[in-house]
């Protein structure tokens, strides 16, 4: 199926304009971009219907019906008519059976129930499609529409097998709807490291012992990593063999459901990772050369995807099919309430780039580079999932900045609700790394955290879990560091003796760098598991190039627990501050308003929600009577404090008693306030008042 590029009335474009006027000179790409997105979704609707057609999933692959009986249908193209099988193994019955062709490159397959109306497939039997090409080679292969594969002890290869336990093995679970978060604190785990064991862990294990600690952090929304199956533990789910079917690493998609109920059950929102521009090149547990060719789900030829991934071909009828019908299954199979889609800064462009700095010349983001056929299918997808399910929250990490990428489908723009700034966890981590905290930019780390498109949503964060800092000084090295590390290195963080001043500097900044990334200008804010309580280690999954090694493939939670260590101050930091954020909701109000930045007094003070802002960086200088401009007048009250003693601080500001306003116009307002604190030592201090 191939669209046209056609202008076409965008019913609200004058509100893009009106948000990014740069826009404006691209209006015929984007009018001809929303026409190849309408021209798509109206022949669907006209042919299959768009409700159905995206649910796929319920008639595709192998099903058992009420009778016993099962239906298997695939899609495999331009393969031998003659000789197509279905394989099961099992002890009585192990002859292969045959499809039947249909139209497009269509087989279908019936097995009735046995006598005794049972399904004639046991539950984990292997299951195969064996294949004949024109080259008369008899090819081995998993269905696309496999619901649960693993890896046999010793093989990397996955085997396919059927998915259907016995009802009385099935638990009675209830998955309550949860409603859209107003703004959005995500906790990002990935479900294999979440034990301080040497082990990949579980999804039980997550349930039972992350969960509830998500739930006392504050976090209102989880983001799971890597949960669609994926051969390559070490790729963090990127390279995706089978897209509906949950890791069987972590175990049983039964006990991924229990998971995302019990998370529910705690008001917690759970959104799941999904690759949608590319799949892994794996061939026998893979997508990749489903019929023996090269094409099937894919684009055919020197376009198509890296060394060991292939992209979507979003073109082809059944490719759009596929790829909306997996949401679909997890929204309404497992109760996943959204999706962050990974990498599409390698989708949207034709050259398969998955790195592209933002830049301020628009016509870079359009024209013969950008893959059309990619970002209508972005905006069919956030266009379809937004009217079927109300609720649902989609994200987009893309490293380019390309231009409404967060505004609405009507208005010409890609749909998503928010996008991940990539882009701040690497300036923040350059910046620490390179250069000494006495001589940080106050405007500089200003102007990287409102770095934005006009009117774009954007997710927060200072980690995540690369944690790699790439350095190009003629031969490009990649250093694993984690902020923790950084500021804290191999200081004491026994809670017992006197805090030497490098730590307590260190654990200051740490505290002051997540809060100012979380209050300045994000609408969401994502923290990655571990980092609340400043874990000392880096990310890097097992693999050949690492001897297989699991030390830094888990999550040490004990430091926090531990009363004897400092860890449990900065978990304190982040409890008090997603609290403080539920109470007064700066993620859902706009940016903030600078009120006063100081180079050389290192303080930089705003307001945001109702509340001012004081931050101190200086490594030096600690003031009395030092003078804030604010907005409003009224009495003021210190709600959040880094220096305070529960937070491992020198309880140097004074927590107790009113700031009051003075009147008199002072550096643009019209009001001000006089902040007094006994900081003998290099303390930075961060205060949050309340008029």
């Amino acid at each position: 199926y191939k669209t046209e590029l056609q202008e076409s009335t965008v019913l609200d474009i004058e509100n893009l304009f009106a948000v990014d006027q740069q826009l404006r000179k691209f209006e015929g790409d984007i009018r001809a971009r929303y026409g190849m997105f309408e021209k798509t979704r109206n022949a669907i609707d006209r042919y299959e219907g768009l409700d159905s057609f995206a649910q796929g999933y319920k008639w595709c692959g192998v099903h058992v019906w009420e009778d016993g009986s099962v239906t298997c249908w695939e899609w495999v193209p331009d393969v031998k008519a003659e000789l197509f099988f279905f394989n099961v193994f099992s002890a009585d019955d192990c002859e292969p059976r045959k499809f039947e062709a249909r139209d497009f490159g269509k087989w279908e397959l019936h097995i009735p129930a046995r006598s005794d109306g049972t399904c004639a497939i046991q539950h984990l039997n292997e299951l195969k499609l064996i294949i004949e090409t024109h080259d008369n080679e008899r090819i081995e292969r998993i269905s696309p529409w496999a619901k649960y594969v693993r890896q046999q002890s010793g093989d990397s290869i996955m085997k396919w097998f059927f998915w259907n336990p016995p009802q009385h093995l099935q638990e009675q679970r209830s998955s309550q709807k949860i409603p859209k978060p107003d703004r959005l604190r995500l906790y990002e785990a990935h479900v294999g490291i979440a034990s301080d064991r040497y082990e990949v862990a579980t999804y039980k294990h997550f349930t039972s012992n992350v969960l509830p600690r998500i739930r006392d952090l504050g976090y209102n929304s989880l983001l799971l990593m890597a949960v669609v199956e994926h051969p390559c533990y070490a790729s963090f789910g990127q390279q995706t063999t089978n897209y509906f079917a949950p890791s069987s690493r972590f175990g049983t998609p039964d006990e991924l459901k229990d998971l995302i109920a019990t998370a529910h059950s705690m008001g917690i929102y759970v959104i799941m990772d999904v690759m949608h521009g590319e799949a892994s090149a794996n061939v026998e547990d893979g997508l990749n050369k489903l019929n023996g060719a090269d094409g099937g789900f894919f684009v055919e030829g020197g376009n198509g995807g890296k060394h060991d991934t292939r992209k979507f071909d979003f073109t082809k009828w059944e490719t759009l099919r596929f790829l909306l019908s997996q949401l679909r299954f997890y929204l309404d199979e497992f109760k996943v309430d959204g999706f962050r889609f990974r990498e599409l800064t390698g989708m949207v462009y034709l050259d398969n780039s998955a790195v592209r700095p933002s830049s301020d010349d628009y016509s870079r983001y359009f024209g013969p580079q950008i893959n059309m056929e990619a970002t209508a299918y972005l905006m069919l997808m956030n266009d379809l999932l937004h009217k079927f399910y109300p609720d649902v929250l989609t994200i987009a990490e893309e490293h380019s900045g390309f231009p409404g990428i967060t505004r609405p489908v009507n208005e010409g723009g890609i749909g998503f609700d928010y996008k991940m700034a990539v882009e701040i966890p690497d300036k923040w981590m350059k910046m620490i790394c390179e250069t000494r905290d006495e001589d940080w930019s106050l405007n500089y780390i200003q102007k990287f955290l409102t770095n934005q498109r006009p009117g774009e949503k954007r997710i927060v964060y200072v980690e995540n879990h690369e944690q790699v800092l790439l350095h190009n000084s003629g031969n490009i090295v990649f250093d694993r560091i984690t902020l923790s590390r950084k500021l804290i290195g191999e200081l004491p963080m026994l809670g017992s003796s006197e805090t030497p001043i490098e730590l307590e500097r260190g654990l200051s900044l740490y505290k002051m760098v997540r809060l100012l990334t979380h209050v300045f200008s994000g609408r969401g804010i994502v923290n990655f598991i571990g980092n609340e309580f400043g874990h000392p280690d880096w990310v890097e999954l097992p693999a050949p190039t690492n001897g297989d090694n699991f030390k830094f493939a888990r999550r040490r939670f004990q430091l926090a627990d531990d009363e004897q260590l400092r860890y449990k101050y900065l978990n304190r930091f982040d409890i008090a501050l997603n609290k403080l954020e539920e109470k007064f909701g700066w993620l859902k109000s706009n940016e903030a308003k600078v009120t006063r930045v100081h180079e050389s007094d290192k303080v930089l003070a705003f307001e945001r929600s109702g509340l001012v802002f004081i931050f101190n960086f200086h490594p030096t200088n600690s003031y009395n009577n030092y003078r804030i401009p604010v907005r409003k007048d009224g009495s003021y009250h210190i709600l959040l404090d880094s220096d305070e003693r529960f937070f491992n601080g020198g309880d140097r500001n004074q927590r107790n008693m009113a700031y009051h306003t003075t009147s008199g116009r002072f550096e643009g307002c019209d009001q001000s306030i006089m902040v007094s604190g006994e900081n003998a030592i290099a303390i930075g201090f961060c205060d949050v008042t309340n008029p």
